[in-house]
């Protein structure tokens, strides 16, 4: 068995020598929050290789594995990212430098830059209205929310129907009979028939929006309002957006500030702090659910979902089967439908050995579908999954993680022990990354973990007493994440029982060390510990940013109940990250205690 395992890692080295050889090219765009950015430099480090980015901020760069790519412009910071096996795109945001001098922060900014900085602090200050719940900043809302700026106004405009009319789509008016706010006439009551015959504004069903003007709430149309003296309007559509507003926001949210107000109001380095709820953290229950997101799923799951047949869900497939061709997602979906929802195992596995090339010289694509059999309890096809895995990737330390826990479930209690004990080997002679803090305290977790529920059954009985076994200083759930696709971003939220969230955010701009060290090791997980002493239940929510190259993400959750004791158990959840910028619910715990950073 352990020459076996030796060959087995031999082999993944060659091969991975083998297939780093040749350049490719890399492509993507340079932004800062979604505005393209020309004349960026984007150059691969320790190498006579550097372009720019054009007008649309678009950029393509000959790089091989291996390779850091720095993007650079005055006045913003510098950006490295390291290029893996399957970095084909690289879509990127800049952010403006910062930096701190005693009690002062100033930008760093020269005469070349002077006037880009401008823009960006004008981009960034037209995606923020003030509401009554603090300022609302539209790029970091994780809900849809349009603004017109004053700018965007029609010279001499003075009719605020005309101007909401014209320039905000799906709105209706009309007139709502008197005591009816609440149940409401809406569109289908008194119709429109000019701008001062109106009192309400609908925008979904018969409940009319309300307005925040400057912090005050009003329900009915402002007529009083001078459209010169408009700074900025926001329409909050969402329901998400708009239940901080309790009933009264039911029907939308129109929220308008003044240019009388805006100057008490605005500040460029505030944030969407919702009257210090953040500062407070106390979550405000507005992460979607399973069913919320599934009204945004690709037309063909829909399809699938709604099919009433096994023979019109199967047309369905093969009709959508050509367009979808060369789309690893569109397989793991179809896979997962007829595999979970039809329970057609056979007619499952068909699809992933038509598409199997798909997959076979892709790890991250590899992961997500090792994921998917874990978390069905399907373990040897998991197995022979993160095996290819490991042959494409042997200098990942997440590689052996993968297949030593991928042998656990197998109840191949010695070969993951091996691997373990390989993995720790490579690190003492230098051939893996380490670290003190990360993915070095995860494995020697697991490692622990599992000499101490299975020392006696793995070892012979005289050798029992010469493995030492640090003793387990946690007992209660912990929970380990782990991510395919090494360049996604997210924000993890923990709600207690007592609703008050901790949120580890796993961003470049937030977490840029982390992020780099992750790609110089090779891994992609984290673990948090939840202790024994607050009973109730926890919500896990995420917030996904994306990943570059505007594909999904697949997040496995491990979570061990009564872990470190005789009676842990575990069980294996799987997510498809697809829709940015949204607060969604993963899970809940009905457990006990408080979050505790690895």
């Amino acid at each position: 068995m352990k020459n076996f395992l030796t060959l087995l890692i031999l082999f993944a080295f060659v091969a991975q020598a083998h297939s780093q050889n040749g350049t490719r090219t890399v492509t993507g765009t340079v932004s800062d929050d979604d505005e393209p950015l020309t004349g960026v430099s984007v150059q691969v480090l320790d190498k006579d290789v550097k372009t720019s980015s054009q007008k649309d901020g678009r950029y393509q760069v000959p790089v091989e594995t291996g390779d850091i790519i720095a993007y650079t412009a005055r006045g913003m910071e510098t950006l490295k990212i390291k290029v893996e096996d399957v970095t084909r795109v690289l879509n990127v945001d800049l952010s403006p430098k910062v930096k701190q001098l005693q009690n002062v922060t100033v930008t760093e900014v020269d005469k070349k830059a002077e006037s880009v900085m401008d823009q960006v602090k004008l981009r960034k200050q037209k995606k923020k209205i003030l509401t009554a719940f603090g300022t609302l900043d539209k790029s970091r809302a994780g809900y849809a929310i349009r603004i017109l700026d004053q700018e965007d106004f029609l010279p001499g405009e003075y009719n605020l129907v005309n101007l909401l009319r014209g320039r905000f789509p799906n709105l209706n008016f009309g007139f709502a009979m008197p005591f009816t706010r609440g149940r409401g006439r809406g569109p289908q009551g008194t119709p429109f028939t000019g701008s001062n015959n109106i009192n309400s504004v609908f925008l979904r069903g018969n409940v009319p929006v309300v307005y925040d003007i400057d912090g005050q709430i009003f329900t009915d149309f402002p007529y009083f309002l001078d459209v010169q003296n408009i700074e900025r309007i926001a329409l909050i559509p969402s329901l998400t957006g708009t239940v901080r507003y309790g009933t009264l926001g039911k029907g939308g949210v129109i929220v308008i500030n003044t240019k009388t107000a805006s100057g008490n109001w605005y500040d460029e380095n505030d944030t969407y702090d919702e009257m210090g709820r953040l500062r407070n953290n106390i979550y405000d229950g507005t992460a979607l659910t399973e069913n919320d997101l599934n009204q945004g799923a690709p037309t063909y799951l829909k399809q699938l979902q709604a099919s009433t047949s096994l023979s019109e869900a199967k047309n369905i497939y093969e009709t959508n089967m050509a367009k979808y061709a060369t789309s690893p997602f569109f397989t793991l979906d179809a896979y997962r439908y007829f595999y979970e929802s039809r329970n057609e195992n056979d007619f499952a596995d068909d699809i992933i050995e038509r598409k199997y090339g798909l997959f076979k010289n892709n790890a991250v694509h590899l992961k997500a579908l090792a994921y998917m059999y874990e978390a069905q309890g399907r373990y040897e096809k998991a197995y022979e999954a993160y095996k290819q895995a490991f042959i494409l990737r042997p200098q990942y330390a997440q590689s052996y993680l993968d297949l030593s826990n991928s042998n656990r479930n197998l109840n191949k209690d010695k070969r993951a022990a091996v691997l373990y004990s390989r993995y720790f080997y490579l690190l003492k002679k230098g051939m893996m990354e380490t670290d003190s803090a990360g993915f070095s305290k995860i494995i020697n977790r697991e490692f622990n973990n599992l000499l101490a529920l299975k020392k006696a059954e793995m070892l012979n009985k005289d050798k029992i007493g010469k493995i030492k076994v640090d003793n387990e200083d946690f007992e209660g759930t912990r929970l380990v994440f782990e991510w395919n696709d090494g360049e996604a971003e997210f924000d993890l939220q923990f709600v207690s029982p007592k609703n008050q969230f901790y949120t580890w955010e796993h961003t470049l701009a937030e977490n840029k060390a982390t992020i780099m060290q992750e790609k110089e090791m090779g891994y992609s997980c984290a673990e948090f510990l939840i202790d024994d002493y607050l009973p109730g239940n926890w919500k896990i929510n995420i917030n996904y940013m994306g990943n570059k190259s505007l594909t999904p993400t697949y997040l496995k959750a491990t979570i061990y109940h009564d872990y470190g004791s005789k009676m842990q158990r575990k069980e294996t959840k799987v997510f498809k990250l697809d829709i940015k910028n949204v607060n969604r619910e993963l899970f809940q715990l009905n457990k006990t205690a408080a979050v505790a950073l690895r």
